[in-house]
């Protein structure tokens, strides 16, 4: 017998190790013993870039569509589309007749197993490499024929079709490539090499194995810019080349040990009343969707995420439509479509804090600051004056329109407010992490180029106030003075900025930061029913309402001016009491601000409806139900799980607040991450928080476990 080399003595005893010891985020694996009608009822697989939709059909094929989180074509507008769809089947077919079938989802090793008439297939994707693997074992020697399954065969709407390399004797290559394009979607190159050792090219896009117990395919998906198709075919053959090299054990090794430590950095195991596990199976599966889609060149899309699949035979009819109106049919096309919309990306980073997953934020920072050129650039050509902020609604590469105060109000005309709730995010990122690096070259920079436009674009009253007249209250109001989301904002920015070390940030910033200060006006606040109330913007309240949203809550949530033990704790009460717009799900924030006020029974309330309001239409636990937006709808899972967090932890300044909103019939364990690199873990039963761990020690000063609440 040979001897064992020291790295797979090491492997074997780990794999035996993780036999024995069961993680706990194995409790809310995904497991089916049916077989899939369609791929609404498949399995979420992916590393953060690339992900997929798999599913087991009625005849054991297993089919997977591939999703990227760059994939993008320019036809009739820029579209987020699929990278292409895979089919697999084995002969003869082990799953077809089986009784002990399954297929399901694993969360500690980041993979999809499905199971039957003693064979394994195993689909995973690396999660640290653009790599897919299909791996079978069986108990009698199966051939796998690998099927490349395409449709976009024609042009249709302005979209080309996919190229097939033909003649190619054991792989297949495809590519979709955009030659001309008046924006930055020109030359984009997208799609895949399928090969394995022992495949051969069939008829058709086939490749087949001869027949073996073992069979092991992989898929390596590549989109780039390229001058060429040609360039795009060396690249990704390079790396096939590259990554075929690799030791799929130690590979194996890394993926799970990558897996181990995500799981590693934050939990909440919830138990308690009917509710609570349903709460925490959401609550961790949407973490588990977050990880598996945000570590591409670009942030999670709210309206189907990279995990958006087909809707056959589907006809609902929409709200206010008078007629049926078909829902897209096809995996490429998604409601609301490619661009970004900013409100509706938020509520999946927010809940990254807590969580401690700074690193599945960057894509989001990324994105906005390449955007930052442009803008920059656009605003002084457009208004002559410095600065820069975000359209609401904006394609990847972004730029702002040229708006004039005589121009009618618009849903996302006139709104300049997103450069602001970015910059509160990074303000709080920065104070979690300390990462000095990260200050200069990121955020200063944004916040910098945010306040400057707001200093620079609008004068001053008689007081000498700063004055934002024809600004959108968001989408609610339009073209009104004083809006309070942005006023908020102003107002939790600077302070935080003023506290940060002079020596960091720099005479300049200070000195702009200090002026805008000065010169800010209060928040609105009126009355409303008898009751003092913080009103959406400033002076008479006469216009229309346009959405269903309650700007003067967002002085609560993101702008946390008002709140559970802060000043006029009142006021921001009655402002939430006689809100007009009373909706949770989707990205309605009545959770966050019930959290943030320390309502208990709201927040239960809300955050059971918004964690347990899967589609109806699709199997997967935490592929939520499309709302205002569409399946899966990732708007829902980010609130709910940010307002999960924030009924058991609220952070503030050095502040750390626990049990601000948590139900007593609640018990669970967890771990959250706080300001000041500072993580805080424990089990609460009962109202009660035992085996309490701050980390740092010299942080437990600065907890407080809050009392009964309203």
């Amino acid at each position: 017998m040979k001897k064992l080399s020291l790295f797979s003595f090491f492997l074997l005893a780990l794999l035996v190790v993780n036999a024995q010891v069961k993680n706990p985020i194995d409790k809310y694996n995904v497991s089916w013993t049916d077989f899939s009608n369609d791929s609404q009822e498949s399995l979420p697989i992916g590393n953060g870039d690339i992900g997929l939709n798999v599913c087991t059909e009625k005849n054991g094929d297993i089919i997977f569509y591939i999703g990227k989180s760059d994939s993008w074509v320019d036809a009739n507008s820029t579209q987020l589309v699929k990278v292409g769809r895979v089919r697999v089947s084995l002969s003869p077919n082990p799953f077809v007749g089986a009784t002990d079938f399954s297929q399901s989802l694993h969360l500690s090793d980041g993979e999809v197993l499905i199971k039957g008439g003693g064979a394994t297939v195993r689909v995973w994707v690396d999660a640290n490499a653009p790599v897919i693997r299909v791996e079978s074992q069986s108990a009698q020697p199966t051939t796998m024929k690998v099927t490349l399954d395409p449709w976009r065969t024609t042009e249709a709407n302005k979209m080309s079709a996919d190229v097939v390399l033909p003649n190619e004797k054991n792989k297949i290559t495809w590519y979709h490539r955009i030659e001309k394009a008046t924006n930055p979607c020109k030359h984009i190159t997208f799609g895949a090499i399928i090969q394995g050792k022992g495949f051969n090219r069939g008829e058709g896009n086939t490749l087949e194995s001869s027949a073996k117990k073992n069979n092991t395919v992989a898929v390596y998906p590549l989109t780039a810019i390229t001058e060429t198709a040609n360039d795009w075919i060396n690249k990704v053959n390079d790396l096939a080349t590259t990554q075929e090299k690799a030791d799929i054990e130690k590979a194996r090794l890394a993926h799970r040990q990558w897996w181990t430590s995500f799981w590693d950095r934050s939990h909440i195991y919830l138990k308690g009343d009917s509710t609570a596990e349903k709460i925490a199976l959401g609550y961790n599966l949407q973490r588990y969707i977050d990880a598996a889609s945000s570590r591409g060149a670009y942030p999670i899309k709210f309206n189907g995420t990279i995990f958006n699949m087909d809707n056959p035979n589907n006809i609902k009819r929409e709200k206010g439509s008078k007629f049926d109106i078909p829902d897209p049919l096809n995996a490429d096309i998604r409601a609301w479509g490619g661009q970004f919309w900013f409100q509706n990306t938020r509520p999946m980073y927010w809940p990254m804090l807590a969580a401690g997953d700074y690193d599945l934020m960057q894509p989001l920072f990324n994105m906005y600051k390449r955007m930052l050129p442009l803008n920059t650039a656009n605003v002084k050509e457009y208004y002559g004056h410095d600065g820069a902020y975000f359209q609401e609604t904006s394609p990847f590469w972004g730029g702002v329109p040229h708006l004039t105060k005589e121009e009618k109000g618009v849903y996302t005309k006139h709104y300049y407010e997103p450069i602001l709730e970015l910059s509160t995010m990074m303000i709080d990122y920065y104070y979690h992490t300390a990462d000095n690096t990260f200050l200069k070259e990121t955020l200063l920079p944004m916040v910098n180029a945010g306040l400057t436009f707001y200093d620079q674009h609008w004068g001053r009253d008689e007081n000498g106030k700063l004055y934002l007249d024809s600004v959108n209250s968001i989408e609610m109001y339009w073209k009104v003075v004083n809006p309070t989301p942005d006023i908020a904002a102003l107002h939790f920015i600077i302070p935080q900025l003023l506290a940060l070390p002079k020596d960091l940030v720099g005479e300049k910033s200070y000195n702009l930061w200090t002026k805008i200060q000065n010169e800010l006006p209060e928040i609105p606040v009126g009355d409303k029913n008898g009751k003092k109330v913080i009103l959406p913007y400033g002076g008479p309240q006469t216009a229309p309402a346009h959405n269903t949203e309650n700007p003067e809550l967002y002085a609560i949530h993101p702008y946390r001016v008002y709140g559970l033990g802060k000043a006029d704790y009142d006021i921001a009460l009655n402002t939430y009491n006689e809100r007009g717009i009373k909706r949770t799900k989707c990205w309605h924030q009545d959770a966050l601000d019930e959290a943030y006020l320390g309502l208990t029974a709201e927040a239960k309330r809300d955050v059971t409806a918004t964690l347990t309001n899967k589609e109806p239409r699709m199997k997967f636990p935490a592929f939520w139900e499309k709302g205002h937006d569409y399946a899966p709808d990732a708007d829902n899972g980010g609130n709910g799980q940010h307002a999960l967090q924030l009924m058991l932890l609220q952070s503030e300044g050095k502040k750390i607040t626990l049990l601000p909103a948590w139900p007593k019939e609640w018990e669970a364990d967890f771990k959250l991450h706080a300001a000041y690199n500072t993580t805080v873990e424990g089990h609460v039963k009962d109202g009660k928080i035992t085996n309490l761990k701050v980390t740092p020690k010299s942080r437990e000063a600065d907890v407080v476990i809050a009392g009964d609440k309203k």
